[in-house]
Order: C-alpha cells, then structure tokens, then sequence
C-alpha cells in the first residue's frame, strides 16, 4: 500500500460510525457521573476543583468503554486511582524541568509497556500520562495537591457506585460474547450447504472463551446460561464439517446431500435460537419443524449418519441449555480445585505478578510493544521540551495529543492521529463559537461540558473523529468554566495539537514497527502449532485418553492463537506502505488457504475421535509424530528461505496404507492434510532471488492498481 492510499484508509476509517457499537444508555449514565461530580465541585469548591473533578470523572467514564471482561466499576475504581496518582507524583517533581523531565519520559515508558498487558491496561495508562500534564498546573501547595488527587479519585468512585446502582446490561458483554459464538457456528452451517469445504474462523469462539474466564467472585454471580453453551459450540463446530465434506461425510449429490442441507439448516436455526435467548434473556423459540427436521437420518450411511446423529444430540443439547440457563438462576458456587468448573482469571492482586511476566517478555528491540514503550517516552518528552521553548502557555496539550493517538501499530496510530487533528480543530471552533456568543456563566459551560461528555462517550467505540470533537468541546467548555479567557486557550491548543500530532505521526516513521517483515515468521509459528494439534488429535486415535484430550484441546487452543496471531499481522501488513518482504500478498494468501485447509482437515478427524479408552488406528501414533516434526522442521526452514519438506509425513502414510484397512476414513482425512502441506510447499518454495522478483512484481502491481484507481473518475468510471 502506498502511503496516499494509506492516509485515505486512515481518514475514512477515523470518519466510520457503526449504529450497532452505539450504546447510549451507558453513555448517559456515565455523563450523568461528570455532571453529578461538576455540580458538587462548583457549589462546595471552586471551577478548579471543578476542573479535577471532572476530569477524573471523565476519564474514569471513558475507561469503562475499553473492550474488557472485568467488572466496569473495577476499571472505573482502578483509572481514577491511577489519575490520582499520577497527578500527585506529578506535581511533587513538577518544579524542576530537571525533576519532571525524568519523570514524564519514565511514566510514559510505562504506560506503553502497558500494552503488553492488553489494550484497556494501554488506554488507561495513556490517560493517567494526561492527568499528569494538566492537573500539575492546578494545585498551588503540596496540600492542595493532596486535594486534587483525591477529587480527581473521587470521580472515579462516583462511576463506580453508578454502575453498581444502576445496572445497565450485567453481565451483557459476556451474554453478547457467547452469542456471537453460537451465531458464527450457525452461519458457518448456513455456508456448508452451498460450499461443503468453507473454512470457519475460530475469532468468537476465542472472544468466548476469553469471555468465559471469571473471577471466583464472579462466577458466584454468573448466569446459569453463561455455563455450558460455549462448549457445545466446540463440539458442535467438527459435527457439522463433517456432515458437508463430501469426502468424510454426506455424498457430493442425491438424497444425502439434500439430507444433509437440511440438517445444516437446521443446525443453523437452533443455534440462532439459542444465541437470541442468550443474547436477550428470553426463552428458546424454535419452530417446531425445525426440531422434527433434525429427526430420521435413515437416508444417511456410515461416517454421515453418524455424524448427524452425533449433531443432533448436540443441538438437542443445546436447547436445554439455554432453556436452563434462561430460567433465572444461578449456578451454585463451586468451591476447591476439584468443584471449580470456570476459566479462572486472576483477581487485581494476583494480576500483577501476570503483568510482570507479560511486561518481561515484551523487553526487547524487535517487540511491538517495546518500540511503542520507546517512541511514546521519546515524543512526550520532547513535545513538552518544545512547547515550553514557544511562546505560548498550556504546552502540555502538544504531548497530551502526542500519547492520546500513539498506538503500538501504524494503522491506528495514523488513523487516530488524523482522526484526533481534525476532530479537535472542528470541536475547537465551534465551541469557541458559542463560548464567545454566551459570555462567561460557570454553571452553563458546565452544563455543555457534561453534554459534551456524553456525545463524546456515545461515538467513544466507533466514529473516532466525531468523538474527539466532543471531546475538543469539552475541554474548551471546563476551561470557560475556569474563567480563562478563549484568546489565551484556543489558539494555543490547536497550534499544540497540531503539533503533538505531527511528532506522534513522525515518531512511527523514524522508529517503527512494520507487520510485514514478520510475516514468515507468525506463518512459521502457525504451521507448527497446527502441526501440533493435528498430532495431538491423531494421538487420541492411538491412546484415546482424558490426558490425551486434555493435550489436543491445549494444542488446539495454541493453534488459534496462532492463526490469531498471523491474522492481526496480515491485515496490519495490508494497511502498510511497506514494500513485501519474504512473501508477497499472493503468496501470504495461498499460504494461508493452505494451512486453513490442514486445520480444517484436522477438526474432521476431531470429529471421530474416540470417547472411550479403545484405540482405534494404532498406526495414528506414526503418522502424528511424522506430522509434529515434518512441520517444526518446515516453521524453521521457511524462515531460512529452505523448502519445506513432507518426506516423513509421506513415508508414515505409507506405512498406514500398508498395516491397516480398518480406518479408510481417518486416512482419507489424512490425505487432506497431506495435500494440504504440498499446497503450502508450492506457496512458499521458491528461491531467494525469485522471491526478490517476486516482490518487486507485488509492488509493480500494487501501484499500477492504484493508478489505475486514481485515473477514474469514481466507481461509473471505473466500472466503464
């Protein structure tokens, strides 16, 4: 991608409101806390204290709308702890640039480390860098200091006793979580019926189980219908593949591919069934056809027969399930490490010796992480050093833009950062506007400063740029409650604003983190986890074990979060105007199929595995451990520039053929995953100097593509 193409990606996403991330409910009640602690301030202190109060109360509100499982009123207690702090630490080093200097590059080093935690810990941490820069100019006296820092942690307080009081949608994100689970399975249903060999993407079933690991507080208090339905997604997932391969399953045509299609249809029914009652509360409503359709599969022969009776004892499953758990109940607590039934996520005291791992890993030159740690520290230091050289009070908006828009990735980065410049300059102009028509009336800029808040608040998850106007408007609004004159701020902090923007948007270009380098390397790390889970599944088939279905659940688990992994970097690698490096777009995408081909050939055999301890293809182990080193070797010769090599894998399946017929099925699954890997061999075997050619090609390609889309005069003219 070239840059002026990357700059109109950036432009358009920062400008994109999706209606279904709008929660406007949760938005007034958090602007309801800003204006609960506005008021207090105003008629018990002074507009400074009122200019603590909110903005702890803001950016406590704000905290709340990060993608997290924890309780909100934990993150809003957590933030304004933080802000509090950070503002005390900061005014006590505040009267020395020698003192603060240190102090401001050391947090924000910090605060990017964060990231290496998740991004709610990342955004939080940004925030408390800002508290920092502004709340330092409002105390006059250590005491005073006190003062503020503890205003500022009381409006984190007061969103958490709002939350607890008025409840909006407990526990909805997890209900929404598990629903989009069971809604994506049944899609995937609805895909296998037009195209028997659709690969599915393993995404909400990861946010499921994420989403299903709770606190022992909160699994005391978890909806009965947060239990189980996840699982049946899983198990359901390998069912249904293997009823549509035409190969393992139900014939390519004739009756039991219409049986087939119908059952497929079905299946698709009732997991939306389920996935509504979960999502809403509400009762199981499932026609009645749809439940006799998933009855009588006489039509059906072998591996497909056995495959829907399998699939309708899940959905029947299912349903009950979510009948259950939509009756207003809750799961009894369980108790000890043999009752704990529930994902377990560390409480806030038993994360942090998490945080010091995850942080651990993330100290080193080529980590993401590390670099954003580096370019965050670098920039907020030196905005603040050259706003203080111009002529021009509150120069800590340059580094408050700076840390606000930096993100660990180009993309969001640039997107937030245009997003953020245009954002502000409009909110500033146009709350000028009606600060200059008003005059001066503390109570009134209150009262716009909270409507403000919960505009902002409302577009916080998508539609960036509007939410930083609001968020431009809000700010000017607090300080014309102040009484600062608008000549004395305005001005000032668009030119910072502009400013911060610049060196956040120069800091990725001199010192960044491109995805496309490390392309070869999470495809690499994805063909040896799925090298391990397709060992661990035909593992079961030779020593059908719990200990070993424990092991191909964990491998499976490692599999995803690899393709995850290679996922996230292929769509940065997309948006960066970076030339390709080891492998060019079309190879990345042949590559992929490949491997999502292997995986999927793997969940079929998954699909047949054994539930007792009967072995029942001895000769599996073989081909499992050919399997596990053939594609460790291969991870390792992909990032050397070797071909990738099958022979053991080859000679095991030969061995199979020749030791045991009782399994046709199981080798024909085999079979796949062997094309499979030689799909991925012909994607990636090529000689260094081809694929230096082969780079310069991708990047001819890509500009002629674009050049062509530049000489049209719109979508008419370049579908003439």
């Amino acid at each position: 991608m070239t840059w002026p193409r990357a700059f109109r990606e950036v432009l358009w996403s920062g400008l994109k409101i999706e209606e279904t991330r709008l929660e406007p409910l949760l938005a007034l009640r958090t602007a309801v806390g800003v204006a609960l602690v506005i008021a207090a301030a105003l008629w018990l202190g002074s507009p400074a204290y009122a200019a603590s109060a909110a903005l702890g109360a803001f950016s406590a509100g704000g905290a709340t709308f990060q993608r997290t499982w924890r309780p909100r009123k934990v993150i809003a207690l957590g933030a304004g702890v933080g802000l509090a702090l950070s503002t005390l630490v900061g005014y006590l080093a505040a009267g020395q640039l020698a003192t603060f200097l240190p102090l401001l590059a050391l947090w924000t080093f910090v605060a990017g480390l964060a990231w290496a935690v998740g991004s709610t810990a990342g955004i939080v941490a940004a925030t408390t860098v800002g508290s920092m820069l502004v709340t330092i100019t409002l105390p006059t006296s250590v005491g005073r200091a006190l003062e503020h820092a503890g205003i500022i942690a009381l409006g984190g307080v007061v969103q958490a006793v709002l939350i607890l009081l008025f409840p909006i949608r407990r526990w909805g994100a997890h209900r929404d979580a598990l629903a989009d689970a069971l809604a994506a399975v049944a899609d995937y249903a609805r895909q296998l019926r037009h195209d028997p060999t659709a690969r599915f993407d393993p995404e909400p079933l990861m946010t499921a189980r994420d989403a299903a690991a709770v606190t022992p507080s909160q699994a005391r208090t978890r909806p009965a219908a947060l239990h189980g339905p996840r699982g049946l997604a899983e198990r359901i997932l390998p069912a249904i593949a293997a009823l549509a391969d035409p190969d393992v399953g139900a014939p390519a045509e004739g009756p039991g591919r219409d049986r087939a299609r119908e059952l497929l249809d079905g299946a698709a029914d009732v997991l939306d069934a389920a996935a509504r009652s979960i999502r809403r509360g509400t009762p199981v409503e499932v026609p009645h056809k749809t439940v006799d359709l998933l009855r009588g599969n006489e039509v059906l022969e072998g591996p497909a027969r056995q495959a829907a009776e399998r699939l309708a004892g899940l959905l029947g499953e299912a349903l009950e399930l979510a009948e259950c758990g939509n009756a207003h109940r809750r799961m009894p607590a369980q108790h000890g490490p043999a009752g704990t039934q529930f994902l377990v996520r560390p409480t806030l005291f038993r994360l942090i010796p998490v945080t010091v791992r995850a942080v651990r890993r993330e100290l080193r030159h080529d980590s993401p992480v590390f670099r954003h740690a580096v370019r965050l520290a670098a920039v907020a230091t030196l905005g603040y050093l050259i706003a203080a050289r111009l002529p021009l009070g509150h120069g800590y908006w340059a580094p408050i833009a700076s840390v606000m828009v930096m993100r660990p990735d180009f993309h969001r980065t640039y997107a937030r950062a245009v997003a953020r410049l245009a954002g502000t300059l409009v909110g500033v102009v146009l709350a000028t506007g009606v600060v200059r028509g008003l005059g001066p009336d503390a109570h009134v800029f209150g009262a716009l400063a909270v409507v403000s808040a919960g505009l902002s608040y409302t577009l916080v998850r998508t539609g960036y740029a509007y939410s930083q106007c609001f968020t431009a408007a809000y700010v000017v609004f607090l300080l014309g409650m102040g009484g600062q004159a608008w000549e004395q701020t305005v001005p000032e902090r668009m030119v910072l604003t502009l400013l911060g923007g610049a060196l956040a948007i120069l800091a990725y270009a001199v010192f960044p983190a491109w995805e496309t380098p490390r392309l070869p390397e999470r495809l690499a790390d994805w063909l040896a986890a799925n090298g391990r889970y397709a060992a661990a599944v035909l593992r079961n088939y030779a020593e059908p074990t719990r200990e070993r279905r424990a092991d191909m659940r964990s491998a499976q688990l490692a599999s995803r979060k690899a393709r995850a992994a290679w996922q996230e970097a292929y769509d940065r690698a997309k948006q960066e105007p970076v030339r390709p490096r080891g492998l060019t777009s079309r190879e990345a995408e042949e590559a992929q199929e490949a491997l999502e081909g292997f995986d999927r050939a793997a969940t079929l055999m998954e699909n047949r595995v054994p539930q007792d301890d009967n072995p029942f293809a001895l000769q599996a182990k073989g081909l499992a451990k050919a399997l596990e080193t053939d594609t460790a070797q291969a991870a390792a010769d992909m990032l050397e520039h070797r071909d990738p090599d099958w022979g053991r894998v080859e000679n095991a399946l030969q061995a199979w053929k020749g030791a045991d017929a009782r399994s046709p099925g199981l080798r024909r699954e085999a079979d796949l995953q062997k094309r499979a890997l030689e799909d991925l061999a012909t994607a990636v075997s090529r000689t260094p100097l081809e694929r230096d050619v082969g780079s310069v090609r991708e990047e001819q390609r890509v500009r002629e593509a674009v050049e062509a889309e530049g000489g049209g005069s719109g979508p008419a003219h370049r579908g003439g």
